[in-house]
C-alpha cells in the first residue's frame, strides 16, 4: 500500500518515566488473510490504561509540542519499576479495540468478504490511522452500523456474555456485579433481562441507581447508603445469587459480597454447621479500580472462593462453537444489547492533552471517551 499510519505510542525508560508519543510507521501490503482498517473510532477502555500510563503517576505528567510533535512525560514511581522489567525502553502501541472501514484486503476469499465492510477489530495497536490484521480479528457489522457504534464490541459485551458463560459453566443462576452503572455493566444488565437471569447491581452514588432503573434493572444496592449491608443481604436473597463479579478489587468489597451470601443462605433456613454453609460462594475481581489491597473478614465458613477472572482464559475455555455464538449476539445487537455512548471525541493528539487525559484518567461514569484518528487535530 505504501500508506503511512500514525498512532500512539508508550514508552518507560530505564531513568523511571513514562514517554507517550505519536509516531508513524509504513503499513505493508496485506497478505492472503489479512485487511487493512482505516481506523475511525476506538475507546479509551479502563483495561487500555494499564499499558498506556505504565503505572506512572499522572499527576507529574508534563506536556511538550502540539499535533504530530506532541510528547507527554511523567514520573514513575521507584518502587513500581521491578514490576514494569518486561517493557523498560521499548517502545509499545496502545489500544486494545476500535472500529473502521476496510480499505484494502488480501487475495482469499475470507479477506475480500470484508471489502468496504465496517469491522470491529481486536488485536492491540488500535490508537492508530490504519491497522493490518489477519480476518479472525475483525467481524463485520451489518449495513447502516457507524464504526463509533460499533468500536466498543469486544471488551466490554464480549467481558457480558462472558460472564454469563461462566454464570452457567459452574452452575449458578445469579450475578452480583459491582461498579454497575459503568458502561458495561448498563450492558449487563439488559443482557440479563434479556435472558431472565437475577442480577444484583451494587453502585454507589443516587445518580447511578437513577439509571439503572431506566433501563429496568430490579435489584439495585448503594454502598453509600446506611443500610446497604441489610439490603445487600435481602437483595442476594431474593436473585439468589452465589456468583460475583467485582471490578473494583480492593478493598472489602469482594468480603462484603461473600458474607451478605452467607447470610443470605443462613436465612433460608437449614442444618447450622460451625463451617457455614455447603452452598459454594464466589467472587471473581476483573477490575482494579481500587488499587489497595483486597481485604478479607472471613464470615461466610468454609465454601467459598476469590479469584481473578480475564476474558481470554474464558474463551480458551469454551472453544470456537460459543466464541461464534458470542459474536454473532454482538454483531446482532450492538446498537441495543452492546450500545455504547461516548462522551467525548479526541483525535490522536487530542488524546495526549493533559487535559484529555486527566478527563479519562477518572474513568468516571459517563464520562467515556473515544479516539478518532481521522479527526483534525
Amino acid at each position: 500500500m505504501g500508506t503511512k499510519s500514525r498512532q500512539i505510542r508508550s514508552t518507560v525508560t530505564k531513568d523511571a518515566q513514562l514517554v507517550l508519543s505519536l509516531d508513524s510507521y509504513d503499513i505493508d501490503d496485506p497478505g492472503p488473510d489479512e485487511v487493512v482498517v482505516r481506523v475511525e473510532a476506538a475507546p479509551i477502555n479502563p483495561s487500555d490504561l494499564g499499558l498506556l500510563f505504565g503505572l506512572a503517576d499522572m499527576t507529574t505528567a508534563k506536556q511538550s509540542g502540539d499535533g504530530d510533535a506532541i510528547v507527554v512525560k511523567a514520573d514513575v514511581p521507584q518502587q513500581m519499576m521491578a514490576g514494569l522489567a518486561g517493557r523498560v525502553d521499548k517502545s509499545l502501541p496502545v489500544g486494545n479495540e476500535g472500529a473502521g472501514v476496510v480499505v484494502a484486503t488480501g487475495d482469499s476469499d475470507a479477506a475480500k468478504a470484508l471489502a468496504g465492510k465496517t469491522v470491529g477489530v481486536i488485536g492491540g495497536a488500535m490508537y492508530s490511522e490504519y491497522r493490518k490484521v489477519h480476518v479472525g480479528m475483525c467481524l463485520a457489522f451489518p449495513d447502516g452500523v457507524t464504526p463509533a457504534q460499533c468500536a466498543s464490541w469486544f471488551v466490554n459485551p464480549m467481558t457480558v456474555l462472558g460472564m454469563l458463560e461462566t454464570m452457567r459453566l459452574e452452575g449458578h443462576t445469579a450475578i452480583v456485579h459491582t461498579a454497575a452503572a459503568s458502561n458495561l455493566g448498563q450492558m449487563l444488565v439488559k443482557a440479563c433481562k434479556a435472558d431472565g437471569v437475577p442480577l444484583v447491581n451494587i453502585v454507589r452514588k443516587p445518580e447511578q441507581v437513577k439509571i439503572l432503573e431506566a433501563l429496568g434493572a430490579q435489584h439495585i444496592v448503594n454502598s453509600s447508603e446506611p443500610t446497604y449491608r441489610k439490603d445487600l443481604v435481602a437483595a442476594i436473597g431474593e436473585a439468589g445469587a452465589t456468583l460475583g463479579f467485582d471490578a473494583t478489587g480492593g478493598g472489602k468489597l469482594a468480603s462484603d459480597i461473600l458474607g451478605a451470601m452467607e447470610r443470605a443462605e443462613n436465612l433460608r433456613g437449614g442444618a447450622h454447621s460451625v463451617y457455614g454453609s455447603t452452598t459454594h460462594k464466589q467472587v471473581y475481581i476483573y477490575g482494579s479500580l481500587d488499587r489497595t489491597p483486597t481485604v478479607l473478614n472471613r464470615a461466610y465458613g468454609m465454601a467459598w472462593g476469590v479469584g481473578g477472572w480475564l476474558l481470554t482464559p474464558l474463551l480458551q475455555r469454551v472453544g470456537g462453537e460459543v466464541i461464534e455464538k458470542m459474536r454473532a449476539r454482538v454483531a446482532d445487537e450492538i446498537t441495543t444489547t452492546f450500545a455504547s455512548g461516548f462522551a467525548n471525541e479526541v483525535s490522536l493528539a487530542g488524546a495526549l492533552t493533559l487535559q484529555s487525559i486527566a478527563g479519562y484518567g477518572r474513568m468516571a461514569t459517563g464520562e467515556k471517551y473515544v479516539i478518532n484518528p481521522a479527526k483534525e487535530d
